[in-house]
């Protein structure tokens, strides 16, 4: 039985405590007024051109005011151009509205990227259970401890949606009835982009992942003592039309919670991009947790085939994700459609470093590491890999969202630091935790020996 460690106990507390802390600051910190909002941009801006002539500096200000205008009321009215024409004066209130929205934004995308993760384990997890793999039972009690903050982190991103319908903020355009009462696109999209049927279609997705995530964790955990095979055999069934179910819902989650910050964009590969990036960090969080684990003393059945086959999942997915992106990327790139082109012209442009820099910590770090055989078993490259897909598949998500919802005003800050922190506190305490409630050998599933003998 897994004991959860003060000092780790603690490090989470400590990690909670300093990223809450960090999050009201962010938001404390978000003007509340027009005129704190443009103060704050012609600060930053003055700042930039300190070493400038006075009346150079009055001049760049005063353009940079007009096009910053323009830019972040094009990013508001998400390159609705009617919205552009009548509201073109009031660049001061959408100004405003991005610099709120970076602690919401901050906030949301640190809350969906650790969900994501317990999400991505969970599809895992069932993958094995309905294939009745037998290399990976082994495994099983670290990827259920995982997949225990599934309901907590989802309900948290559950709380930001109904927040945002009650507009508390503005991440989502389409809940903005004046944004809607003059942009007909987005009228088109009223029957399935209005916030009831949005926060139903929420708790769907959350109830049934939950729901998959409680029967397998209770069955694997009674097979533990039974006398027969039948828990083994629910899990098996349940996990099989638990990944037709999500096939389902990840898709429309992703065009919910992400895709729809910019309703007039979409993708037919999104779902799928989105599944790939969740499935790869779940992947390495499972090879980091088990790597730490054995390296205490626990888990004593995992073996360097183990660990080679979940960096080889690793390695991949990575190449799997790298495809997605291309081919959403080069087809709407090679097309030039103005309307689906503006997605990645505005990440592009605004969003130089993150955006070019993820594919380098997404597919050509992975690429370079994890290609040789030799490397999947050396515990420390594993590790080194995984912070970095890691740390790659948060800019991803970090990509998605920040550009729709606070334009060119985006710096990794103390708001973005700060929930990533918060939300790996969180994390570390609610899986460790779950990890001691449970012997960490499933020892009566009919795999068990085959997988403590596993052998690549």
């Amino acid at each position: 039985m897994y004991t959860f460690s003060n000092r780790l106990r603690t490090a989470a507390f400590v990690l909670m405590i300093v990223g809450a802390l960090g999050l009201v600051y962010g938001f404390f910190a978000a003007p509340s007024t027009e005129a704190e909002a443009m103060a704050m941009v012609a600060d930053a801006h003055h700042g930039e051109d300190h070493g400038a002539a006075t009346t150079h500096a009055a001049e760049g200000e005063a353009s940079h005011g007009e096009a910053h205008a323009e830019q972040a009321h094009g990013e508001e009215a998400h390159g609705a151009e009617t919205h552009e024409e009548e509201h073109g004066s009031n660049h001061g209130e959408h100004l405003l509205h991005q610099l709120q929205n970076k602690p919401w934004a901050a906030l949301y995308v640190s809350a969906f990227f650790f969900m994501m993760i317990s999400l991505g384990v969970l599809a895992f997890y069932a993958i094995q259970r309905a294939a009745q793999a037998g290399w990976s039972p082994v495994l099983f009690r670290v990827m259920e401890g995982i997949t225990s903050y599934l309901v907590p982190g989802a309900l948290i991103v559950f709380v930001i949606l109904v927040l945002s319908g009650l507009h508390m903020n503005h991440l989502f355009v389409w809940m903005d009835p004046e944004v809607v009462a003059h942009d007909a696109l987005i009228q088109g999209k009223s029957g399935y982009l209005n916030v009831p049927f949005f926060l139903v279609r929420a708790l769907i997705y959350i109830g049934g992942w939950g729901a998959y995530q409680y029967f397998s964790r209770k069955f694997s955990v009674a097979q533990d003592t039974a006398s027969d095979d039948s828990n083994f055999k629910k899990n098996f069934r349940i996990s099989a039309g638990f990944l037709v179910f999500f096939l389902v819902s990840e898709s429309m989650m992703s065009w919910d919670w992400i895709m729809s910050v910019d309703p007039h964009w979409f993708s037919t590969l999104f779902g799928w991009y989105v599944f790939a990036s969740m499935f790869v960090s779940g992947i390495t969080v499972i090879a980091m947790i088990t790597i730490y684990l054995k390296s205490k003393g626990y888990l004593e059945f995992v073996n360097d085939s183990h660990i080679h086959d979940l960096a080889k999942f690793m390695f991949g997915v990575s190449i799997f994700w790298t495809y997605l992106w291309f081919s959403q990327f080069m087809l709407i790139w090679y097309s030039n459609i103005p309307e689906e082109v503006t997605y990645f012209v505005t990440r592009i442009e605004d969003y130089k470093l993150p955006f070019f820099g993820m594919l380098v910590m997404n597919f050509i770090f992975p690429l370079l590491i994890l290609m040789n055989s030799d490397y999947k078993r050396l515990n420390w490259f594993v590790i080194m890999a995984g912070i970095v897909i890691l740390m790659g598949h948060y800019v991803d998500i970090f990509n998605m969202i920040m550009p729709a919802t606070v334009g060119d005003q985006w710096f990794i800050g103390i708001a973005e630091i700060s929930g990533v922190l918060f939300f790996a506190g969180l994390f570390i305490f609610v899986v460790f935790n779950a990890l001691t409630k449970a012997p960490l050998l499933a020892k009566r599933n009919p795999y068990i020996e085959e997988s403590k003998h596993f052998h690549y």
